[in-house]
């Protein structure tokens, strides 16, 4: 059995910082916290972190790739790569995210997630698959590919359900002709209805809320806000978003995708609790910038990557995330204001309550999961620990 001291470190709770703190892994959980110096054996390995903060691992719940590999490329090779590469930068835990495609190659990257769980001994873990469409709003589809966009089917989506296990999320637009059915389907199958590319009108996001869908996905990105109709004025997702007040909010935190001013508001209207930070990172993320693919190499989007974004090769839109989980951490906190403990609570405690993993994941107590990461103050990563396994170390010296 792995035994771990963490000392002489700054311990990230929900609301407070410990000084002076150490933290003690056997095996795969946290067995002791606390203030001080803690006897241990010898046969304990023990690490000076030297002042720097100890926090829960990041959960990030929305990942489409990065290092180069994107989940849609349907290859062991790729879901390791993505986790691999993001574990580098403090993320312990990440729900891997399709795209809009054809029916098929959804069950490929289905199968592909099974055939790759039991392999993954160097990357984050895997909390269960996030299906982002094909169930969108045309007109919102941003850069999901317009070819695969549909109505909810429900043969279809039946049948992908019953054929795995390992879907947690769904993300869809609620207004779409039988989203309302298909909220409530998966409720009952225990899987989070999210609203995403949508054009919904308030009463109608209201109306998806009350059937389930009860997370919005990277809220403000392609999402409804006022329209004026006949001289008359109507309320959007956001508006919704805002007014329902249970109504958790996924923000891709990257300074870029959702500027300083909104995330202020974001953070003043919903506040901590209701608020999970996510990448949507694509395959360009930590990768140098330049020509990319959004999607599969196959047939993906060809995007074009600068000033920490990806766009369309014309530069009339944004093609994608590139950003990583510390780099929401540091952003959130300088851009929005927002204290060290309340940003880290939205990049790890919230996702977990929301995904239902709260009880093993998503904050230092004993007897969870010893996920845990070790940053300095410009949030750089040093130690990444996921269930007690030390799967990335810098090689500057703590």
């Amino acid at each position: 059995m792995n035994k771990l001291l963490l000392e002489n470190g700054t311990l990230v709770f929900a609301s407070r910082i410990l000084e002076d703190g150490y933290l003690y892994i056997e095996g795969k959980k946290i067995v002791n916290i606390g203030q001080g110096t803690l006897k241990v054996g010898e046969d304990v390995i023990r690490i000076d972190v030297k002042g720097k903060y100890i926090s829960p691992g990041f959960i990030d719940m929305h990942v489409h790739g990065g290092g180069g590999f994107d989940f849609m490329d349907g290859t062991i090779e790729a879901f390791l790569g993505v986790s691999e590469t993001h574990v580098r930068f403090g993320t312990t835990a990440l729900c891997p995210t399709t795209l809009t495609a054809e029916r098929e190659h959804i069950y490929t990257v289905l199968d592909v997630y099974k055939e790759a769980l039991p392999l993954n001994k160097k990357g984050s873990t895997w909390l269960g698959m996030h299906l982002e469409g094909p169930y969108l709003a045309l007109k919102q589809c941003g850069a999901q590919d317009p070819r695969y966009i549909r109505n909810p089917d429900v043969e279809e989506y039946r049948n992908i359900i019953s054929y795995s296990d390992h879907i947690v999320r769904w993300s869809a637009a609620p207004e779409l002709p039988g989203a309302l059915d298909f909220g409530v389907y998966l409720r009952e199958k225990g899987i989070i209805p999210s609203l995403a590319h949508t054009d919904a009108l308030f009463e109608e996001v209201v109306a998806g809320y009350n059937a389930g869908y009860r997370l919005a996905t990277h809220f403000y990105s392609a999402m409804s806000t006022i329209i004026r109709k006949d001289a008359k004025r109507y309320a959007g997702a956001i508006e919704a978003g805002y007014y329902l007040d249970d109504m958790d909010v996924e923000i891709i935190a990257d300074g870029i995708h959702v500027p300083a001013p909104l995330l202020k508001l974001i953070h003043k209207i919903k506040g901590p609790d209701h608020i999970a930070l996510v990448t949507d990172a694509m395959r360009a993320a930590a990768m140098p910038e330049g020509s990319s693919v959004l999607g599969r190499l196959s047939d993906g989007l060809a995007v074009v990557v600068e000033e920490g974004v990806a766009k369309l090769p014309d530069r009339s839109a944004f093609a994608g995330s590139v950003a990583t989980a510390n780099r929401l951490v540091r952003n959130y906190m300088r851009l929005a204001d927002v204290s060290l403990t309340d940003t880290v609570r939205m990049m790890t405690e919230v996702p977990a309550r929301i995904l239902g993993v709260d009880s093993t994941k998503g904050s230092l107590q004993q007897h969870k999961d010893a996920d845990v990461v070790v940053f300095d103050t410009d949030l750089e990563i040093y130690l990444t620990i996921v269930e007690g396994d030390i799967r990335y170390a810098s090689e500057k010296e703590l």
